[in-house]
């Protein structure tokens, strides 16, 4: 196949039929060559044997002298479509144009394969195709009404010598541009044009073929749609010599101007307002120039939304074509005159109101005695607004407990008076709205605090259902004519106008109960002035100057403003130097005391010293600290934190203010040692299973301590990253009196922890896994015994920590696995040794019988 592969000029099979006077294009291509995309194309003629250079894409003087006119004038052309197809377009087609066409590339290849060029006959016959009009005109005019029927002809035939198909097609122009109404194409099939399949299908529209070579286009039930031109496309179509269909001319001829008279539906009446208990009257006229004769069916609806649907609305009252009416109490139908229908509704009501509108239905006799309905039309909706009458009345608010301050009691009191034509189906109702009371000009939108509706279900708002769920609001009918609302313990944010709205609700005829008037109070502000709460803590040292061991006390004093019966609470804080590893934070949490003076150690942790802090209320605006037994570690700055509560609604406390204390500071001047820590290991690396050791050394520099009057609290700590960028994790701890604690372990591996010198601590990880790696390091907490016997605790120290690695022994991991492995393979191998053997020696052994057979030398020739 790669060798057969070259240069292929395609044209279409011949012969190709054209018609005289008509456009011929005839393609060109060509495919599977070499060197540029765009390839060159060049035509000639034959109408016997000689060819005439008609036209190139690339050679301005290859036309011969017979084209160069037609050429030039632009009757032949050619037409690129792509880089490898052409076509060769001559306009005005005529006998003399009959023959064969020849279409050449020249080469590009780097090699001659393939066909360079390839030719085409094209006969040209003569105009046969005849269509027109009607006989009496060559296009009439018609004036219908909506719903009639048409027909309209045309004639089409054609004399050609080849043996061609017509293809009918009627269309439409309402516009500028012609619609495929139906067509009856050259295989013989009916096509509806886009947006007609329905009407084709339910039989609206019909194409017919009649004698003289006629076809008759049949319209039913015209709509103002089917308004405008119509004319009668007719094509003719021959089949090829590749079977498929080719057009070779058209042709059209106007056949009518209709003109569609649209029937209109419209009510009278324009947007109406009537007043409760009066009657609505309303006349639904029909426009049609319809003559003749016909019946009208008319149907009246009410919707309360004029978007809704005909499925949505309500029937109101209908009269079909033969003027029977449907029955209903207070409401009428009457035919006024031939075109015009009344409706009447007495004695409305508010529920009436809405939309109306009527729908008209033209019907029209048949052959048969029948009706036949052929239009049908909706009215727009009419608004109907029906006035209710109203009860005069007037309201209103005061205020019959005003607040002072925060917290106190406020109730407000709606009345109706000078209640007018109040009858028995008349209800009030309340509603309560709050508006924020701002300094400036802005406008604010009022709150909806609570609503009644009609039959006094009580609907909270937003900003008032949690507290009227909490019983902190509460909204009442005091009297038959009053309503209140009360807020238990009114705050700051409370201040603000209030006012009411009092609805009238009336009862329908139905017992339904609809809105009917507000009336709206005038506003009462509800507000008291403020000022800002103002609290002052002063911290004072009682003792100016003492040692470590001694007891330190601190007062504080609170003084307050503008807080109504206030209450303290008071929290003692230390912030100890950066340097204590106990609380990186700086800031710890030493023992509080709440406003019902309930005393609560924080984050105090010393358990040698759990009764080692006091803190209890001297006065109503004064608290003292105590701490007992103080250590070096106490070091740092004390200050008292204190919040001012003021009484709250229910009972409860409410936070007004806080405020900070000065610092009192605590410092021991020593001139004791100084430690250092350190952390040493002789093998940092280590394979999984052995053992490591970590030590932990302290140093002494300055005055030296005998072993008895010093001691220390060790902890070990390990942070699982090669950066410290976790938190640590606690190991292990050895207190100062011997004592081991170690936390809980995950993995195979154990801990040892043991001092083994007076100043040496090592820890020793068992059985090592790939976990136990890491940075680890200890934190030690000195202590040291005074001249007096006082054990003072330091400050905590951590050494700088050490980087554990645990690799993998790779040979013993995979000892034990090799070696059994190796000696099932060597066991398994033998038994399937014995297996075969066994079986070949006594179960697959066979006793083979050979035939016998006598052994004859052959005779030689001479003896036989």
């Amino acid at each position: 196949l790669a060798f057969c592969r070259g240069r292929v000029v395609r044209v279409p099979k011949g012969p190709l039929i054209r018609v005289v006077g008509t456009e011929v294009a005839i393609p060109c291509s060509v495919s599977d060559y070499d060197g540029p995309s765009e390839q060159n194309f060049d035509w000639e003629f034959s109408r016997e044997t000689d060819f005439m250079r008609i036209v190139s894409t690339w050679d301005s003087t290859f036309t011969s002298e017979e084209y160069k006119k037609r050429v030039g004038h632009g009757d032949i052309k050619l037409r690129r479509s792509s880089n490898d197809a052409v076509e060769l377009v001559i306009r005005n087609i005529q006998p003399t144009d009959q023959g064969r066409y020849k279409c050449s590339t020249p080469s590009t290849d780097a090699t001659v394969q393939g066909n360079y060029d390839a030719e085409v006959q094209v006969k040209v016959i003569s105009d046969g195709l005849s269509v027109s009009g009607s006989k009496a005109r060559s296009s009439m005019s018609l004036r219908l009404s909506e719903g009639d029927s048409f027909k309209l002809r045309c004639s089409a035939i054609t004399t050609s010598p080849e043996h061609t198909h017509l293809h009918v097609t009627w269309q439409i122009k309402s516009g500028s541009t012609w619609r495929d109404i139906l067509s009856l194409t050259h295989e013989g099939k009916f096509q509806p044009g886009p947006g007609y399949e329905e009407h084709y299908r339910n039989g609206d529209i019909r194409l017919d073929t009649g004698m003289n070579d006629t076809y008759r286009l049949s319209v039913s039930q015209a709509s103002s749609e089917d308004g405008g031109t119509y004319r009668c496309l007719v094509s003719e179509w021959v089949r090829g010599a590749d079977s498929s269909w080719q057009k070779i001319q058209e042709k059209s001829v106007e056949i009518a101007s209709v003109a569609i008279q649209r029937t209109d539906v419209v009510i009278s009446t324009s947007n109406v307002s009537v007043t409760e208990r009066d009657s609505l009257d309303l006349t639904c006229n029909i426009t049609t120039d319809r003559s003749g004769i016909f019946q009208t069916e008319v149907m009246w609806y009410f919707s309360a939304s004029p978007d809704d649907t005909l499925s949505d609305a309500q029937v109101l009252l209908s009269m079909d074509h033969d003027s029977v009416v449907s029955d209903s109490t207070l409401i009428s139908l009457s035919h006024i005159d031939r075109n015009s229908y009344r409706l009447l509704v007495r004695d409305v009501d508010v529920e009436d109101s809405g939309y109306y509108f009527c729908q008209a239905a033209v019907w029209v006799p048949l052959h048969n005695g029948s009706w036949h309905k052929v239009v049908e039309r909706t009215s727009a909706p009419v608004s109907v607004v029906v006035t209710a009458l109203e009860p005069d009345y007037e309201v209103f608010l005061n205020a019959s407990k005003t607040p002072k301050f925060s917290d106190d009691p406020t109730e407000l009191n709606c009345r109706i008076t000078n209640a007018q034509d109040t009858e028995a189906n008349i209800r009030f109702t309340v509603s309560w709205y709050y508006r924020q009371r701002l300094r400036s000009d802005d406008v604010v939108t009022e709150e909806l605090l609570a609503t009644m509706d009609a039959d006094w279900t009580l609907l909270l708002g937003d900003r008032s259902r949690e507290r009227t769920q909490n019983g902190e609001i509460i909204f009442f009918k005091k009297t038959v004519d009053t309503f209140s609302l009360r807020i238990q313990w009114t705050s700051e944010s409370d201040r603000g106008d209030y006012f009411c709205v009092i609805s009238a609700w009336s009862r329908h005829r139905n017992n339904s109960w609809v809105k009917s008037k507000d009336v709206t109070s005038a506003s009462v502000s509800i507000f008291w002035a403020t000022q800002d709460y103002t609290l002052t803590v002063e911290a004072v040292k009682l003792k100016p100057f003492f040692v470590a061991g001694h007891t330190f006390e601190m007062t504080c004093k609170v003084s307050s403003k503008n807080i109504k019966t206030p209450r303290y609470s008071v929290l003692i804080t230390a912030e100890k130097p950066l340097t204590d590893q106990s609380n990186p934070n700086g800031t710890t949490r030493i023992i509080s005391l709440n406003q019902d003076s309930v005393v609560r150690l924080e984050d105090w942790t010393d358990q040698t010293r759990v009764d080692g802090v006091v803190l209890e209320k001297v006065q109503e605006n004064e608290f003292r600290y105590r701490m007992y037994q103080t250590q070096i570690s106490d070091a740092g700055l004390y200050r008292c934190v204190v919040t001012a509560w003021s009484p709250g609604g229910g009972g409860m406390w409410r936070e007004a203010v806080n405020g900070l204390s000065n610092p009192i500071q605590i410092d021991f001047q020593s001139s004791g040692p100084v430690f250092n820590v350190s952390v040493h290991s002789d093998n940092p690396t280590i394979y999984q299973g052995e053992l490591a050791d970590l030590l932990c050394i302290v140093t002494m520099e300055g005055m030296a301590l005998e072993p008895d009057d010093m001691s220390f609290d060790v902890s070990w700590f390990a942070v699982r990253s090669f950066a410290l960028d976790r938190e640590p994790i606690l190991l292990a701890s050895l207190d100062r009196r011997g004592i081991v604690t170690q936390s809980r372990r995950n993995g195979s591996s154990d801990l040892s922890l043991e001092r083994i010198s007076p100043l040496e601590f090592r820890l020793r990880v068992h059985g090592c896994e790939d976990h136990d790696f890491g940075n680890h390091y200890c934190v030690v907490t000195p202590w040291v015994r005074s001249a007096t016997g006082v054990w003072q605790r330091e400050p905590d120290i951590k050494a700088k920590p050490i980087f554990l690695s645990v690799k993998m022994d790779v040979l013993n991991a995979f000892k034990y696995p090799l070696l059994i492995g190796i000696g099932l393979a060597t066991v398994i191998g033998l038994i399937s040794c014995l297996i075969g053997y066994c079986s070949s020696r006594w179960c697959c052994k066979k006793e083979v019988q050979e035939t016998r057979r006598e052994r004859r030398r052959l005779m030689s020739m001479e003896m036989d």
